[in-house]
């Protein structure tokens, strides 16, 4: 039983244990186990916290023999990613220098999982701040795919969608600047969103008026992504885009209930001049069919305009250069040649330059407001290929079908950055399979805070499939 428990979703764990069938104490026990066999083949934690988690198991256990209340995530374990605070949990940012950093406090979304009863057992694999689509640091290594080690397990959250790939926790807070959860959860087979803008409050971000990154679930199944939402998102004080938002009932919406008739998807393979392996074109192709079977009406949109990554690039190394380039000066020697390397970029961008990538930014807001003003939902491949070789350079070339391409970031993920400057709600969820053997992500957009409505779609086209029952070896 303990084995079997590891790989039930955090949806059928919670019916387990409010009907006293498994115990918070077994489970941690199990997943713990689990974590500690696969560290040193995936090595997908930071850190894990054993002693820990069974004594907030042995506590969940006692309120639930007490009859006392009990949250949404009561008793079920939950990983970090290391970029995210934890009080009194070290929280490295996948960073040399921080190899020692303990919070005071925990981020928001964190606060909230806690209050509702779920149990850290451990702090996920994260490249240095987040900064690439590739899950290595000078810190620990590099984290492997859960379906095979000669794969990268993508990033920036590499070691969030490995732990729940594989089978260690159901559950994982991420984080998405660019992808980053979403690359990963395609690389690893899982469900990975990021929420429209202010859904989810972020606590840690400093530009919280120009911000473009999330804190995010990543899940096994739509169900379980539904029931993160539930409990982290919500307004605080702390994120100005999060005022006056109410959750809605994401749990109740996202069931896989009626079918698509009425809606129309509009859907694109990919920007002029970016390719696709076959795989993911035939898996694509295969995804709108399943969701023209639900009923949907499909119409295809221009990919003419969205070669978008030198916006992203500009507003995105501009912030990082902003808040480290002290730190790159100061600890050159302990940071990875990648992370300096973005922030040298950086120097190439004037005021001028940074002011107008956010005025564009502002047009492609509009631009796929006129789009899902056309259709209720976009769909494209969430990635061009499969994952990565393990020792991929992130400035070296990218090969798709054999040919080579220059540059990893726009060949690899055109669609993902994007919505990350647009706020919309973005979801991959796992389509089929490449001749290697490893998972091919779709990517669904949303209307501008229809998250729940996303959700609901997510869960009718995961219901259209079996691709739940693969797992990796």
């Amino acid at each position: 039983m303990n084995s079997d428990l590891c790989l039930l979703s955090a949806v059928d764990l919670r019916d387990l244990i409010v009907r006293k069938q498994a115990s918070p104490v077994e489970i941690a026990r199990a997943v713990l186990a689990r974590a500690e066999a696969l560290q040193p083949k995936l090595n997908c934690f930071i850190t894990l916290c054993g002693d820990e988690a069974i004594a907030q198991a042995r506590e969940a256990e006692r309120k639930v023999m007490a009859g006392e209340p009990l949250g949404l995530l009561h008793g079920i374990p939950v990983t970090i990613k290391d970029i995210v605070n934890t009080k009194g949990v070290k929280t490295t940012f996948g960073a040399v220098p921080y190899k020692d950093n303990v919070p005071e406090e925990d981020a928001v979304a964190v606060a909230r999982l806690r209050t509702h009863g779920a149990i850290l057992i451990g702090k996920t694999t994260t490249p240095e701040f987040g900064s690439k689509c590739l899950t290595d640091s000078p810190l620990f290594g590099r984290t492997r795919n859960a379906w095979s080690a000669e794969r990268s397990s993508g990033g920036s959250s590499g070691g969030a969608a490995v732990a729940v790939a594989s089978g260690i926790a159901p559950l994982a807070i991420a984080t998405d600047g660019g992808g980053s959860t979403r690359i990963p959860a395609a690389c690893n087979g899982v469900v990975g969103l990021k929420q429209s803008n202010g859904v989810i409050p972020h606590s840690q971000v400093q530009d919280a008026f120009g911000n473009q990154t999330y804190v995010t679930p990543t899940t096994r199944t739509v169900a379980d992504t539904a029931l993160m939402m539930q409990a982290m998102a919500g307004e605080d004080a702390c994120d100005p885009w999060s005022i006056g938002l109410a959750a809605p009932d994401f749990i109740g919406t996202a069931a896989p209930r009626g079918d698509l008739r009425g809606q129309k998807v509009m859907y694109c393979l990919s920007p002029p001049g970016r390719p696709v392996s076959a795989d993911v074109a035939g898996a694509f192709k295969a995804s709108l069919d399943r969701l023209a079977g639900l009923g949907a009406e499909l119409e295809e949109f221009s990919g003419e305009g969205f070669d978008i990554e030198p916006i992203w690039r500009a507003i995105n190394h501009t912030v990082w250069r902003t808040r480290f380039s002290k730190l790159a000066a100061d600890h050159k020697d302990e940071l990875s040649e990648a992370f300096l390397k973005q922030l040298a970029l950086a120097t190439k961008v004037s005021g001028v330059d940074y002011q107008e990538a956010m005025f564009a930014r502002t047009s492609l807001f509009r631009r796929v407001q006129s789009l899902l003003a056309r259709g209720h939902l976009l769909a494209m491949p969430t990635l061009t290929r499969t994952a990565l070789p393990i020792d991929q350079d992130l400035f070296g070339s990218i090969e798709i079908d054999g040919r080579s391409f220059d540059s990893v970031r726009p060949h690899w993920f055109p669609w993902t950055m994007l919505f990350n400057m647009t706020g919309h709600p973005a979801i991959s969820l796992p389509c089929g399979f490449g001749r290697d053997g490893l998972p091919i992500g779709l990517q669904l957009v949303g209307r501008f805070r229809g998250d729940a409505e996303l959700l609901r779609v997510s869960a009718l086209f995961e219901a259209s499939h079996d691709l739940l029952s693969r797992r990796p070896g």
